[in-house]
């Protein structure tokens, strides 16, 4: 049995190493700069709608050039799952099965003054030792089941993308594409459970046990590693136009529809199965074998001045919904750990635990910001602050509030630099200290780091692009 618990800090650790849509884990400058939308930093144009207009050029094409590519991590209890491991190691170091041991019972009890209540007695001892060490081990898989979990992101731009095109009624239009995939992977206790002793309970006599077979002694749980996963080729076309304007201040607005290709889907695996699933783990992150399309819609404005600016801007107004492939509600057919999966999902779904066919509703989302800057935006101070909660395709809640200080240097040698602080006020409730830098005002590298929280969670991002000259 030993073995089967050592899969719960390897499943957990290599997950960890594996797969968060860019409107829940931004990319590029805006892992800092939040919805804050700079010029100086093209990939901020994927926040507020609007912002696109501060960034085209006077008339004709502004374009990226590679990235940016973001990687993150996050993660619960992970810091000390091998110290769980190692407890359920030495729990399970004894072979539960072999303390059953019929013949010496019987050997025992014929020197007893009474062998019948010998018997009793020592079989309800043998079983209730068992039972003791499967109760300390529940703890434990309990414990991990609370606060282990791991996640991983990925999130890429499509080359030359964004595209920004001011026309000659200052109207401008924004091109972009992005693929992402988040993977998230949870442990999901079960008591475990001594089967295979049914007839050694019913013993009340010595002279019973030597009909008592015990070879089928085993311990059962359902205890799962539970992992979802989401893709998405996501394409969109916005538009934004300054629709007024003083002499200290103009206002812009921008809309912005998103095409989405979303792969959703979910996959159990019993610990204590022997045999290997038919679809591997890296099969089941990679595959997009259920796809569900959906259109969103972003709206957002701007007021712009010489020293300061505020924007507001709604994601996904029109909340579009996308099913997964859902995991197999029918076990007819399955053999091996299929079957041992799907029987055990099954149950977990009986007690409410999951659906076995999710529906995910892509939320939408109030976002305000707002910055004191210098005219050419070189220097800025700026924050942004989700209004709502919403949850992301794995049911992870996100509602972001940042500040950032930045500087955009116009000099070869002097890098851009900015540093922030971002925390997630729901959910995971992380707090992530953020800072970029921009070397020869073209190569972007923004990172982010949470410490450990008071719930034993933490992460990590780190994103990488390279633009033209700004």
């Amino acid at each position: 049995m030993k073995k089967y618990f050592v899969v719960i800090g390897l499943s957990i650790c290599s997950t960890y190493s594996v797969a968060s849509m860019n409107v829940y884990q931004p990319i590029g400058s805006s892992i800092v700069l939040g919805n804050y939308g700079n010029r100086h930093a093209l990939s901020t144009a994927s926040g507020n709608p609007a912002s696109s207009y501060l960034m085209a050029n006077l008339q004709g094409f502004r374009v990226n050039f590679l990235g940016p590519l973001a990687i993150g991590i996050e993660g619960g209890g992970v810091n000390d799952i091998n110290d769980k491991v190692d407890e359920l190691e030495a729990i399970f170091d004894e072979d539960f099965t072999s303390s059953i041991d019929v013949e010496a019972i019987k050997t025992e009890a014929q020197s007893a003054s009474d062998p019948d209540a010998f018997v009793v007695a020592k079989i309800d001892e043998v079983l209730a030792d068992i039972n003791s060490s499967l109760d300390s081990a529940d703890k434990v898989i309990s414990d991990i089941s609370q606060t282990t979990y791991a996640k991983f992101s990925t999130t890429v731009q499509g080359p030359f993308l964004p595209i920004i095109y001011k026309t000659r009624r200052r109207g401008v239009f924004t091109l972009d594409a992005s693929a992402s995939l988040v993977g998230r992977a949870d442990v999901l206790a079960d008591n475990l459970t001594l089967t295979g002793v049914d007839e050694l309970e019913a013993v009340t006599s010595a002279s019973e046990l030597d009909t008592v077979n015990v070879d089928d002694a085993d311990v059962e749980s359902d205890t799962s590693v539970y992992m979802k996963r989401a893709s998405d080729y996501h394409f969109s076309v916005g538009y934004s136009e300054m629709v007024s304007r003083s002499e200290t201040s103009a206002l812009i607005v921008g809309g912005r529809l998103n095409f989405h290709r979303l792969a959703l889907d979910q996959k159990l695996t019993v610990l204590t199965e022997d045999e290997d699933s038919s679809v591997s783990y890296s099969d089941f992150f990679l595959s997009r074998d259920s796809v569900s399309s959906g259109v969103s819609l972003d709206l957002g404005l701007i007021l712009a001045a010489r020293n300061f600016q505020l924007g507001a801007s709604i994601a996904n107004v029109n909340e579009p919904e996308f099913d997964y492939k859902g995991l197999v509600s029918d076990c007819t057919g399955l053999i091996g750990a299929d079957k041992t999966s799907c029987e055990a999902a099954l149950r977990f779904a009986g007690k409410g635990v999951f659906s076995l066919n999710e529906t995910y509703k892509m939320e939408a989302q109030m976002t305000v910001d707002a910055a004191i800057k210098s005219k050419d935006q070189h220097f800025s101070l700026a924050g942004s602050y989700d209004v709502n909660a919403i949850a992301d395709p794995l049911g992870d809640e996100y509602q972001w509030a940042t500040v950032s200080l930045s500087y955009f240097s116009d000099n070869w040698i002097l890098p851009g630099m900015r540093i922030g602080y971002r925390k997630n006020l729901v959910g995971s409730e992380l707090n992530y200290y953020t800072a970029g830098l921009t070397f020869y005002r073209r190569l972007d590298v923004d990172v982010a780091y949470a410490p450990e929280n008071d719930d034993g969670n933490s992460g990590a991002y780190v994103s990488v692009g390279y633009s033209f000259v700004y």
